[in-house]
């Protein structure tokens, strides 16, 4: 006699995911809305040429951390290298303040996956869920160190803001 062989049961959606709830989609379309608004602001802004001090035009106080030491601070040109990023300069962006480029770039994608999940009520986001954040975390706090060092180097040498190339 033959003993029956069966078949292993495996785990199949019979649907797509399951869609998120009004209050999550309204605050995806609050990040990408805010991020869209950040964007905007930083557009608004005309960029400046010493790689640091755009914030000002939003009325905001001077670094007192670059006043005191001479040095900027872990922030100095983040502003400017958002400002040129939206204004579709990114190699300016990027040599201004690297690290404020990449959040810069985070921003933009930021608006594109606020809005594609308020509008699809995918579950996108989940996706982060499954990546440890010492994957991402760490890395980026790496990034933001090296930014600043980076940062520091062109000021002490006398190259800090952009005159550059495509200016």
């Amino acid at each position: 006699m033959t003993a029956a062989v069966e078949t292993p049961l495996i785990y199949t959606r019979r649907h797509g995911p399951v869609p998120l709830s009004v209050p999550e989609r309204a605050t995806a379309l609050l990040i990408g809305l805010g991020s869209l608004v950040v964007l905007l602001t930083a557009a608004w802004l005309t960029p400046s040429a010493d790689g640091t001090g755009t914030h000002r035009q939003l009325g905001l106080a001077a670094c007192s951390f670059k006043e005191r030491t001479g040095l900027p601070c872990p922030s100095c040109g983040y502003t400017t290298a958002y400002s040129y990023f939206a204004h579709g300069n990114w190699l300016a962006s990027a040599y201004t303040q690297p690290m404020g480029f990449l959040l810069a770039l985070l921003t933009a994608m930021a608006v594109w996956v606020g809005l594609y999940v308020a509008l699809t009520g995918r579950p996108v986001h989940r996706l982060f869920a499954r990546v440890p954040s010492r994957y991402y975390v760490i890395p980026l706090l790496a990034l933001a160190l090296a930014a600043w060092g980076y940062k520091i180097v062109l000021t002490l040498t006398g190259h800090d803001g952009w005159h550059g190339w495509l200016h």
